[in-house]
């Protein structure tokens, strides 16, 4: 019951920041369309004055251009006045989902969906964000779905998150502690100016609309001399197509060849997984194996996801450990080939197997280990 009532205290709490929210945005773009037009009716009062030779619009255009700057200083003077923001706060928060997004070098750019939790004193509930942060490569074993991790975002701008790679120890078993249920979809927040594309839209619109008032105003005057044939402007419509995903199964592989192409190679894993993911556009699968030059990677999207393996959480950079040990441990004195086979757990909260498999002139060996690296089983060259 108290959960329940605090869940609804928050969703009720989120919904009522959101309509807030919204009500600046609509005021927000009210104003910038106004101004928007009002300069699309100077700008177009000063070419129509020109054209007509008329003094009184040629000058009423240059006026209220001339004031809407004076405006513009004063406005900009006002705000670097006012006194700083306050400073970013620390909270935990649960990682939803993670998908890195690319990168060539150490810090890969990683997408997270948290849940963020503020501390009490904050007075705010819990919330969802959407952020992108660059994570090194040895860190992100560190970061799986459904953990908690250190954050820090600004109390008037929620949407600014970053995770703190290297919290303090206070933090750290805070949030080794903690345990953070995940806020609804609709207490998601996002950062108004983000959508750049609408407000240059609304920018063009009242540009447009307010020079367009000018021009109609003195369209007899302009038009006195020639002909008013207008031609009429040929609208392009476009069609959108509707397509419904259905459930489907997926494989595939590459290939890396070159100089120091081994998969081996520090870093090397983790780009091509990331390469094949975006080539399924899929990061659960059902198996992944590991070559020396080849990855494969075969899944299906009608699978549980605790039946699947997260591609970018699987600790590669780890496996070359690994390699080295089954090849020095298990009776194989000179492998020949190896592999990395790694599938999904037995259930749920059991993360995914990961096997080694060595083979040389004496026979095959592999040896068993978890996804964070800790051996678990050894069978060794003649051991069944």
């Amino acid at each position: 019951m108290g959960m329940t009532g605090q869940r609804d205290l928050n969703e009720g709490n989120a919904a009522t920041e959101q309509r807030r929210s919204g009500v600046g945005r609509v005021l927000v773009a009210l104003r910038l369309a106004v101004v928007s037009a009002v300069i699309g009716a100077a700008l177009a009062a000063l070419v129509v004055g020109v054209i007509l030779k008329d003094v009184p619009v040629l000058a009423t255009g240059g006026g209220v251009l001339a004031l809407l700057v004076l405006l513009a200083f004063l406005g900009g003077r006002r705000g670097a006045g006012r006194d700083a923001p306050p400073a970013r706060r620390t909270a935990l928060a649960r990682i939803e989902d993670l998908r890195a997004t690319g990168g060539e070098t150490a810090d890969v750019p990683v997408t997270f969906r948290l849940t963020v939790a503020p501390e009490p004193e904050d007075e705010r509930p819990a919330y969802r964000v959407k952020i992108s942060q660059s994570i090194n490569l040895v860190d992100i074993p560190a970061y799986r779905p459904r953990g908690i991790a250190v954050v820090e975002y600004h109390p008037e701008k929620p949407w600014d998150v970053r995770i703190v790679t290297r919290p303090t120890p206070e933090w750290s078993r805070r949030a080794e502690e903690a345990e953070i249920d995940s806020a609804p979809e609709s207490t998601l927040v996002r950062d108004p100016d983000g959508g750049a594309g609408a407000w240059c839209l609304l920018v063009l619109v009242g540009l447009l609309a307010g020079a367009a008032l000018v021009v109609l105003s003195f369209r007899g005057e302009l038009f006195a001399s020639g002909d008013a044939g207008g031609s009429a402007a040929k609208e392009s419509s476009a069609s959108s197509a509707s397509s419904s995903s259905a459930s489907r199964t997926f494989s595939t592989s590459t290939t890396v060849s070159g100089p120091s192409s081994s998969l081996l190679t520090f870093g090397r894993m983790r780009v091509t997984a990331m390469e094949l993911e975006a080539r399924v556009d899929s990061a659960y699968v059902t198996s992944l194996r590991i070559e020396d030059h080849r990855m494969a990677v075969r899944g299906d999207s009608a699978r549980p996801l605790a039946e699947t393996v997260h591609l970018p959480s699987l600790p590669y950079e780890l496996f070359p450990g690994l390699v080295r040990e089954a090849r020095a441990t298990l009776g194989v004195r000179e492998a020949e080939s190896w592999r990395i086979d790694v599938t999904p757990g037995g259930g749920a909260g059991v993360g995914p197997r990961v096997r080694v498999t060595v083979s040389g002139t004496e026979g095959t060996a592999h040896l068993d280990a978890d996804v964070t690296g800790r051996i678990t089983d050894r069978r060794a060259v003649g051991v069944s």
